[in-house]
């Protein structure tokens, strides 16, 4: 008896036959082990962003324009990227990022998501030397301002200044970055 979902071929056997013992050791170490600067620029190339030293970890789907990555920038692994979004020079996105720039609208006519909206308003632009860390969304339409650290898992729905530290879902602003000393202040919580 056939178990449903168990009926289709293999990758393997779709696209060029089975992968030898050593094929299938080199593939699943490189899916496995291979964020290192070497091949996350190699990666990068390959991908088509040629700036000086912008790194693409693996597993990272990265669909923008070959010039929209800053040099020294690094994206993070398994991070998603999409649409007409800017990353600046010296910005660190962490892993499991996701940056999209528009959205799908509700049509009345066809009773779905299909239309998108205007990607002028939908774009989304990463200042210099920003640092996005773990499980951090960008929604469309927003600016991160220079030097700004984005907490782990926070939900960005409003522009961020230059130099904040933002957190949470919605992000708030709950401190800045003095750019002169690189201190952290953080604002008083509200009890």
């Amino acid at each position: 008896m056939k178990k449903p979902g168990f009926d289709f071929p293999s990758v393997q056997a779709v696209h060029g036959g089975p992968l030898s013992d050593e094929e299938f050791k080199k593939f699943t170490l490189y899916l496995n082990k291979s964020n290192n600067l070497h091949d996350d620029c190699a990666r990068a190339s390959i991908l088509g962003f040629h700036n000086e030293k912008v790194r693409i970890a693996v597993g990272a789907i990265v669909r923008i324009g070959q010039n929209q990555i800053g040099e020294a920038s690094y994206i993070g692994i398994n991070s998603y990227i999409n649409g007409d979004v800017t990353i600046g020079k010296n910005v660190l996105v962490g892993p499991h990022v996701s940056i999209v720039a528009s959205n799908h609208l509700y049509s009345a006519e066809d009773d779905c998501f299909s239309a998108r909206t205007d990607k002028k308003a939908g774009k989304v632009i990463i200042g210099d030397g920003v640092w996005l860390t773990s499980g951090v969304v960008i929604t469309p339409g927003n600016d991160i301002g220079k030097c700004s650290l984005i907490c782990a898992n926070s939900v960005v729905t409003t522009d961020i200044p230059p130099y904040s530290i933002a957190a949470g879902t919605p992000a708030k602003v709950i401190g800045k970055i003095d750019s002169e000393t690189g201190e952290y202040h953080w604002f008083k919580q509200e009890k």
